[in-house]
């Protein structure tokens, strides 16, 4: 019977990479593969450097499982696939900025202002620069997420000075309406405006620059990806059913778009009553098991807890990592797994040649 692609994935899935200590699958290293006749072919997105590095493994992975299939003598091509973003072009376009990444879902409800939060002042305490940009025009939180409330905003000649909170450089549109005013906005008016708050913003030097945007697969984050070349998306998804057939949405929309996925998070994942049990409210890991599925990294899970509610509330989101230590885990979690893939996404812009190798 001839290989599949199926059994290339699950052979590549044992194979480790020994800097991050993960299989390649898992770590998203693998594009695609392909199966003409006696050749396997296998697009990685890695340098050329760990192509190498990577060769003889891959080699014996390929060559172990034709042989167990009474196929000797496949052939396996290893191929880099091209940058969907160079990060230079995003410093062009925002002079200090490193790194944009873009916190979407297919749906509201699920608590991505929150992971965004979260990300930046978890890649914050970690000792990054970090910023947070408020794309949700239609519907700003961090206003009051990061308690703003009684800040004043500031310009400077035509730019915005950003709110310096919690470690992070942070900016959103609810300070600079009236709060009570509902954005009856058309598509044009909110990418206008939507682009003049991130390109208009003083960031200054920023290793990271988190985006959190707006529910669904409209006109911002179209509007996001014409303005910059994004470092890449994060997903975040409930554990239900209905809410991840919403991010698959989200998924596509970014893949069409030609921004990586960096990964996806199972926000409200389980809770803990009074009585110490856990609760599987919405079905715990299901998010886990679509980004498997997909062929997606995970981040990781974060749990519901009435304390990020009235964090949320206050403006205090540093006290999240106060809570208890299962919940400081979890986001330090999400922190270093971003850090994580988009140092795989970085080092993917330096492509070599092809190496072609026999199995």
């Amino acid at each position: 019977m001839p290989l599949q692609e199926s059994h290339i994935l699950k052979a590549l899935g044992g194979v480790q990479d020994p800097e991050h200590q993960q299989d390649l699958v898992s770590l998203g290293l693998v594009r695609s593969v392909a199966v003409q006749g006696d050749q396997v072919a296998v697009m990685l997105e890695c340098p050329a450097a760990k192509q190498e590095q990577l060769r003889q493994p891959i080699e014996k992975a390929i060559a172990d499982l034709a042989a167990s299939r009474g196929l000797p003598g496949q052939t396996c091509r290893i191929t880099s696939s091209p940058p969907a973003a160079n990060p230079a072009e995003t410093r062009d376009v925002l002079p200090g900025v490193k790194h944009v990444i873009a916190v979407g879902a297919g749906k509201g409800g699920v608590g991505k202002s929150l992971i965004s939060a979260l990300l930046a002042t978890g890649l914050a305490r970690n000792g990054a620069r970090c910023g947070l940009l408020d794309g949700d025009i239609y519907g700003p939180s961090m206003g009051t997420m990061l308690g703003l409330d009684t800040i004043d905003t500031e310009t400077r000649g035509n730019t915005i000075l950003p709110f310096e909170v919690h470690g992070i450089k942070a900016m959103t549109i609810a300070k600079l309406v009236d709060p009570d005013k509902p954005m009856i906005w058309r598509g044009p008016m909110a990418h206008k405006a939507f682009s003049q708050l991130l390109l208009q913003t003083h960031w200054g030097d920023l290793d990271y620059l988190i985006v959190d945007l707006p529910p669904g697969t409209g006109d911002i984050p179209l509007s996001l990806s014409q303005a910059l070349p994004l470092c890449g998306a994060v997903i975040v998804c409930t554990p239900q059913r209905v809410a991840q057939d919403d991010a698959r949405r989200a998924v596509h929309m970014f893949g069409e778009l030609g921004v990586p996925v960096l990964g996806l998070v199972e926000n409200m994942s389980w809770f803990v009553g009074d009585d110490g049990r856990e609760y599987d409210l919405f079905g715990r890991g299901g998010a886990e098991s679509m980004a498997k599925n997909m062929k997606l990294p995970f981040l990781g899970p974060l749990p519901l807890h009435i304390a990020m509610r009235t964090n949320a509330d206050k403006g205090t989101p540093m006290d999240n990592f106060n809570i208890n230590s299962d919940i400081t885990a979890a986001i330090e979690q999400l922190a270093d797994q971003l850090v994580r893939q988009v140092a795989v996404r970085t080092a993917a812009h330096t492509t070599g040649p092809t190496i072609s190798v026999s199995g």
